[in-house]
């Protein structure tokens, strides 16, 4: 029997949520040339259901090219085209949704859905995204009359374009804020290393009327944001201040298994690791995150062989690990010069548990070997990286050769670090250092005179008491 293009229509939304009934229908409307025979409207709306269902797939890919065969088709596309296919760019590596934004943006500008206020925000969105906070300004401006949920977006894309100046002024005339406003801004003091700043809005906002009076909450993600920026303090109140958060938290909210990871970080990282395990211990079924923050405050107090017996147990659970919990396991065999132990997890990662390793567990390893001692060894495994070794990896077999003495293999890891760094004190501090080591006056007195022609400058050091 012949189905109707509304029929049709009504099936797909009926099965939107399941891949092969989508494709099957997509392809019935596709033999019946429905896609381009029938109405205007119905044209539209069925091109529409089909390009929310594939990017629900996980197949933005296939969304944008749906939108290629809209426009061929000459179906319309309405303002509930464009938020679907801003959301299939978004997914896009950063390249192709930079490269596609514009020409996307134009079609929305052409086609008169650009005013709509919901794909003038998520247009916002996808500019911020890709690193254009003007162009995500302009699309701002152009709003007529900006609703909180416009003026957050926009101080999302300042926090994570690093301009928190420009945050700041829209978040001081805002009409009205709500706790997406306040958590936006103290987000990108932490993203932007400005702790003290995150910690002082923080406190301003606890204070505030809408928050004494009860309209409004601190939720996750502000609480998981805030006691980021705590740990990441060197003031001796920032423990204090982590406490009274946690005590506060207690009070008024259940504890999600991602605001007690933080307060796991958080007391890994102040050294309170009696105060990290009760919390720990009082998730009763705990996420792969959990254990990760467990373990990495094990790993960096000294407690390795603890960290290594928690990983051994949430092993045994059946939990699927991820590369996070491979970065703590291998940080804490590095730190107990457990060579053997490090190099069977890094090859169990990808043999046995099926995960790739990134830079970051290249750089464990060189750590783990640098510091047992095994410079060279240390020095060919960078050599079979499957890619070029980055700042931080170098940076760790530079080290290890200035402890181990090892001078020339220093020099040439050196030289590499200056390429790749060449306005980095720290890179020439730590080479001059291994010449000074070496009696190689004349070396390190060029190298600081190399610094200084470059016009870098050291950073001077500080010492804390807590």
């Amino acid at each position: 029997m012949q189905r109707s293009p509304l029929q049709l229509l009504q099936l797909l939304q009926l099965f939107l949520k399941q891949p092969k009934q989508v494709k099957q229908i997509h392809s019935h409307l596709t033999t019946a040339a429905y896609l381009r025979s029938t109405a205007e409207w119905a044209n539209t709306l069925l091109y529409n259901t089909l390009i929310r269902a594939y990017l629900g797939f996980a197949q933005p890919t296939a969304s944008l090219l749906l939108f290629i065969h809209m426009v061929a088709d000459e179906a319309p596309p309405n303002s509930h085209t464009f938020p679907s296919l801003i959301k299939a760019l978004s997914s896009l590596p950063l390249h192709w949704a930079s490269l596609l934004g514009r020409p996307l943006h134009a079609q929305a500008l052409k086609r008169g859905a650009s005013a709509d206020p919901f794909v003038q925000t998520s247009f916002l969105g996808l500019y911020s995204q890709v690193g254009e906070l003007g162009s995500a300004r302009k699309v701002f401006d152009e709003v007529s009359e900006p609703c909180v949920v416009a003026y957050n977006a926009m101080l999302d894309a300042c926090g994570k374009n690093g301009n928190m100046g420009m945050a700041l002024s829209m978040f001081s005339r805002m009409p009205q804020r709500d706790i997406y406003s306040w958590t936006s801004m103290i987000n990108g003091y932490a993203r932007n290393e400005v702790f003290q700043e995150a910690v002082k809005l923080f406190k301003k906002m606890m204070a505030h009327e809408d928050v004494t009076g009860g309209s409004l909450k601190p939720n996750e993600a502000t609480f998981v944001s805030i006691l980021s920026s705590c740990a990441n303090l060197d003031s001796a109140a920032a423990l204090y201040q982590g406490k009274q958060i946690h005590g506060y938290m207690v009070k008024s909210v259940e504890l999600s298994d991602f605001m007690a990871t933080a307060l796991i970080t958080f007391y890994g990282r102040m050294g309170c690791l009696d105060y990290a395990a009760k919390v720990f211990d009082a998730i009763p079924v705990k996420k792969v995150c959990t254990w990760n923050a467990m373990i990495s405050a094990l790993a960096m107090n000294s407690r390795e062989k603890q960290a290594l017996a928690l990983f051994k147990t949430m092993k045994a659970t059946g939990l699927k690990l991820n590369e996070v919990t491979f970065v703590a396991v291998l940080s804490a065999c590095a730190h107990a010069k457990l060579v053997r132990v490090g190099l069977e997890e890094f090859e169990a990662m990808s043999r046995e548990f099926k995960i790739v390793p990134k830079m970051e567990h290249y750089g464990c390893v060189v750590d783990l070997l640098g510091r047992a001692g095994l410079v060279r060894e240390a020095y060919e495994f960078v050599g079979r990286m499957p890619f070029e070794a980055d700042d931080s990896v170098l940076g760790a077999l530079l080290g290890a050769c200035r402890v181990h003495g090892e001078i020339d293999l220093g020099n040439e890891v050196g030289q590499r670090l200056l390429n790749l760094q060449p306005h980095h004190c720290g890179r020439y501090v730590l080479l001059s250092s291994i010449y000074a080591g070496a009696q190689r006056w004349d070396h390190a007195a060029a190298l600081r005179k190399a610094m200084v022609d470059a016009g870098v400058d050291k950073i001077p050091a500080y010492s804390v008491i807590h």
